[in-house]
């Protein structure tokens, strides 16, 4: 039996323990995937601290997984052994209940998380259903692709359904792990794009990105910036600042939205008058399907979207988790398995 090494976590709150395991078989309708990279998301931590319903221990993390099909299980159809391939935060559905019938699976209680439903990316292997997978260019290095599986679905998916259209003005909250893919792919599909965080600082950063316009919310009235620009068609929310979000309503243009992906601190105080006037809108947005990551995946490499990474080996990977988590890192970190 081939042996492969996992990072797990054994019980809820426990830690992060790398182990020796045989390395798993595929049922039918699965594929053995050999991993190269499995980036860390903050969403770990609801398998690490238990927080997920009905979870099960130990369990593996991960859910940013690029890696290559190493073998496909019973009644596999479209893939083969040598395919390189992403699986993100959307990691199979039952086909069967209404969520999945009216396209909703993505949000159903029913559906899979690598690392949650079942063992994830901090591995050398991991085994997923064939509805998992999305195939990945050839020209996204492993390193590169695994964080486009959740920060960059999220924001990709998020910003080519709010409505804009090319030319419109939108901003993008927050330039961390989220935002500064948010800018990229933004500036890429054509919008006017601005870029809002907190000092003249990140200011550079954001040209660099791609935005055309800053707004630094500690010296500026963001509201009133967004308002002089002509006013946001959409404002891509990726901090964690209920405040923050509140700060921009403002804004917003006629039948402007507010696009909420960062899970806030406190409510968003909405000015009725405003959103009754100006036929304005709040949305929330998830991730996306396989068939998302894939299109995430494949316009990354046709726009050359890229996100700014750290990476370490995977027997750090708990010293890699806390980095994450603590904010120490100031973008996405990514384990690799070479």
């Amino acid at each position: 039996m081939r042996k492969m090494r996992a990072v797990q976590v054994g019980a809820a709150g426990g830690a992060l323990e790398l182990v020796e395991r045989d390395v798993p078989a595929p049922g039918a309708g699965q594929v053995l995937i050999k991993v190269q990279a499995c980036g860390i998301c903050h969403s770990d931590s609801l398998t690490k601290e238990g927080l997920w319903p009905g979870l099960q221990f130990p369990r593996v993390p991960g859910h940013e997984v690029a890696g290559v099909i190493d073998t496909v299980g019973a009644g596999v159809e479209g893939w083969k052994a040598g395919e390189r391939v992403g699986v993100g935060w959307h990691g199979g559905h039952c086909g069967r209940c209404a969520a999945c019938r009216r396209g909703h699976f993505v949000v159903c209680e029913k559906a899979q998380v690598p690392g949650i439903s079942y063992d994830g990316g901090y591995a050398d292997y991991l085994v997923a259903p064939v509805e998992a997978l999305a195939r990945m260019p050839d020209d996204l290095k492993d390193v590169e692709a695994a964080p486009l599986l959740c920060a960059g679905i999220t924001t990709f998916n998020a910003l080519r359904n709010s409505g804009a259209r090319a030319g419109d003005l939108v901003a993008v909250l927050g330039i961390g792990g989220l935002g500064h893919l948010g800018v990229q792919f933004a500036r890429r599909m054509g919008f006017n794009t601005v870029a809002i965080a907190r000092g003249e600082d990140k200011a550079p950063l954001a040209k660099q990105l791609g935005a055309h316009h800053y707004i630094d919310s500690r010296s500026q009235d963001v509201a009133e910036a967004l308002k002089a620009l002509g006013g946001a068609k959409v404002i891509l929310a990726t901090v964690t600042s209920g405040d923050a979000m509140t700060a921009t309503l403002g804004g917003l243009g006629l039948d402007g939205k507010l696009i909420i992906l960062g899970v806030a601190d406190k409510p968003i105080e909405v000015p009725p008058v405003q959103f009754i006037m100006g036929r304005n809108a709040v949305q929330g947005w998830p991730s996306g399907s396989s068939a998302d990551s894939e299109d995430t995946l494949a316009f990354s490499a046709l726009a050359d979207v890229k996100p700014m990474i750290e990476t370490y080996p995977l027997e750090r990977a708990a010293e890699a988790y806390e980095r994450m988590m603590s904010g120490a890192a100031r973008f996405r970190v990514v384990l690799t398995m070479q």
